[in-house]
């Protein structure tokens, strides 16, 4: 246990300077840009589009640095700006559904899902999310306080010297709250791993799995994904669909499981700094994996779609 706690600390550790190093200079760099004419330009221009999903047109920042980079990036975006509750529990929706998509896509691609399934299912997810929370929540008008990070009045920071400094304090604190939320994270990941919990999962995973209309050799790759996600548990799922000879059917709908809901824990959690309730974000992510993956499996099997290759396995080295 001891040895657990001390790889789970390293990693922590190094995850978050990793990590740090991506959330500082992007919370730096708009906090910046809050205070020149750049950044309200371009929020002017993209405006009239973000009204239609209940955003300010500066919501656009987090948003394309989330869908490029990921969810840290994006975060580091929105402590800098003044968003009301709604909005940043919008934001945390959409985000949760579309983020890193390059690197994610990649693992869709590598395991054989088409890139137009995994762009499709997950922007129109966030999209088709933000507009039916923004017509069904009326309340939510008050600003959103950012845990430690408190809202900062722009006629109280004048003068290069003021900016610089309120833009570091927001950057400063946008770390410590990652590391209290991150080190522990990867404490108990790490002891999850040493003690072989992720089979223990996978095994238990094998009647959701069924459920969801996948074969039981399938649980491996659900229980990676939901546990690491697409990006940190890259490897695990890979090597999951490799050694298990996932059908297509079965690893298109593990993928339209996990494009909605992946990294559950962490995914979570790193929402926690924004002020919002994470227990509703967690419920709408899978609440929407399951209905989606009933959905699409309902009509594959009654369309018949590519049923010859259905006992085909998808991976290709």
């Amino acid at each position: 246990m001891i040895n657990s706690l001390k790889r789970g600390l390293k990693v922590g550790l190094r995850t978050t300077w990793t990590l740090g190093k991506i959330i500082f200079p992007v919370t730096l760099i708009v906090a910046v840009l809050q205070y020149t004419p750049i950044l309200p330009w371009v929020i002017e221009r993209i405006a009239p589009f973000m009204k239609l999903i209940g955003l300010s047109g500066d919501a656009a920042i987090p948003l394309v640095l989330g869908n490029f980079l990921n969810l840290y990036a994006a975060i580091g975006a929105i402590l800098t700006l003044d968003f009301t509750v709604k909005e940043v529990f919008i934001l945390a929706v959409m985000l949760s559904f579309s983020h890193n998509l390059i690197v994610e896509s990649g693992v869709a691609l590598k395991v054989g899902i088409k890139l137009w399934v995994v762009l499709v299912t997950r922007l129109g997810l966030a999209f088709f999310s933000a507009m039916v929370i923004n017509l069904v929540w009326q309340g939510g008008g008050e600003t959103a306080q950012y845990g430690l990070i408190q809202a900062t009045n722009d006629d109280q920071v004048s003068g290069l010297g003021s900016i610089l400094l309120s833009a570091l304090e927001k950057a400063g604190l946008g770390i410590l709250q990652l590391a209290m939320i991150v080190i522990p994270l990867m404490i108990v990941i790490q002891i999850l791993k040493d003690l072989q919990w992720l089979k223990k999962f996978s095994q238990g995973m094998s009647p959701v799995t069924k459920s969801l209309g996948m074969n039981e050799n399938t649980s491996t790759t659900m229980a990676a994904g939901l546990l690491f996600g697409l990006a940190y548990g890259a490897g695990v799922v890979i090597q999951a669909v490799e050694e298990d000879g996932v059908s297509k059917k079965d690893i298109t709908l593990a993928f339209v499981f996990l494009m909605s809901c992946h990294a559950v824990i962490e995914d979570t959690l790193i929402f926690i700094p924004l002020g919002i309730p994470v227990w509703p974000l967690f419920l709408i992510r899978l609440g929407v994996a399951i209905a989606l993956t009933l959905i699409v499996g309902f009509f594959w099997k009654r369309s018949g779609i590519m049923s010859r290759k259905e006992a085909e396995p998808t991976y290709e080295k």
